[in-house]
């Protein structure tokens, strides 16, 4: 565990100030959309294009595309957010229907197939179906986020607890450990919006 906590400082010496900056408005990010505060997408948005620069500039392709996806949701959830159901009342915050349930697990393993497939034949991973796994739970969790609905905390959780050792295993501590913040943030969303949704 010591080693680990090292291997965070030395990772964030080591940070350019794009990363320093994406790192610090994803936290941003995560914690309005806890507060349910529409500043989620404008701190989202920058932090995603950063990534999109970044994962471009190292060659990430796979996750430049995910990043570049984020920014659509974002600008789709800024919309649905500012949306009004009257002259008072905003897009407030639902539960899923069981279609909704339904359309969610097809998309995560519509997702999962075809990531897992082109990351175990078309590249040279090490860790197709786990990436896979992450990737399919974070793309239904951010459309599900961007509709406003309580599910999409469940999606981070999972999705944060799997990311946190699976980052740690490729070396990347300082993201492994942003992780395990969002993790934190993505409970305390959970419960936080679950509340707003039994008193309202």
């Amino acid at each position: 565990m010591e080693a680990y906590w090292e291997n965070i400082v030395v990772a964030a010496q080591a940070m350019s100030w794009q990363e320093v900056v994406a790192v610090v408005f994803g936290l941003l990010s995560v914690w309005y959309a806890k507060k349910e505060n529409i500043l989620v997408f404008p701190t989202g948005i920058i932090s995603v294009l950063l990534y999109v620069y970044i994962c471009f500039k190292w060659k990430l392709y796979a996750d430049m595309g995910v990043n570049f996806y984020y920014f659509v949701m974002s600008v789709y959830g800024w919309i649905v957010w500012s949306s009004r159901t009257d002259e008072d009342v905003i897009t407030p915050i639902t539960k899923n229907t069981s279609r909704e349930n339904l359309i969610s697990i097809v998309l995560f393993a519509m997702f999962f197939i075809i990531m897992a497939s082109v990351l175990s034949n078309y590249t040279d991973s090490d860790v197709p179906y786990w990436d896979s796994l992450t990737t399919g739970i974070f793309l239904v969790g951010m459309w599900l986020m961007a509709k406003k609905k309580i599910e999409n905390w469940i999606a981070w959780i999972i999705g944060d607890f799997i990311s946190i050792p699976l980052y740690a295993y490729k070396g990347l501590y300082l993201t492994s450990f942003q992780f395990l913040v969002f993790l934190g943030i993505a409970i305390a969303g959970y419960v936080e919006w679950r509340a707003r949704i039994e008193n309202s």
